[in-house]
């Protein structure tokens, strides 16, 4: 064979892998966080930048968006709103930021003392 034999042989991978890579790109589209469904270790990041969710926590439970319940083992954090906090990042399934502005929160919480009443409040 030839370089230019060769050459165009490169190229056509290329332009398959391209048109593969690209094709899969255009059809895969992020699902939506549903905030109703976070559950699990939870790591309270002091960095805003680190954090998953900013939160604001409310004083009623009438006016948050999400009741937590904080469990004190994290393998009964399995449903949502039901949440073990860890002073371990990389335990954690997700980080959270407290804002003290309503306005800067991702969402509102407020801390349940009954699991029953955990998950969303909408």
């Amino acid at each position: 064979m030839d370089l230019e034999t060769v050459l165009m042989i490169h190229i056509g991978f290329i332009l398959i892998f391209i048109h593969f890579n690209i094709g899969a790109i255009g059809q895969v589209s992020p699902q939506p966080l549903d905030i109703c469904e976070l559950r699990g270790t939870v790591y309270i990041e002091e960095d805003p930048d680190m954090a998953n969710f900013f939160l604001y926590e409310e004083e009623s439970e009438a006016f948050a968006d999400f009741l937590i319940f904080e469990t004190d083992n994290a393998l009964f954090a399995t449903e949502p709103g039901v949440w073990y906090f860890t002073d371990q990042r990389g335990f954690a399934d997700f980080t959270v930021y407290f804002v003290e502005s309503k306005g800067q929160a991702d969402f509102t919480v407020y801390f349940t003392s009954f699991e029953s009443f955990a998950g969303c409040n909408r």
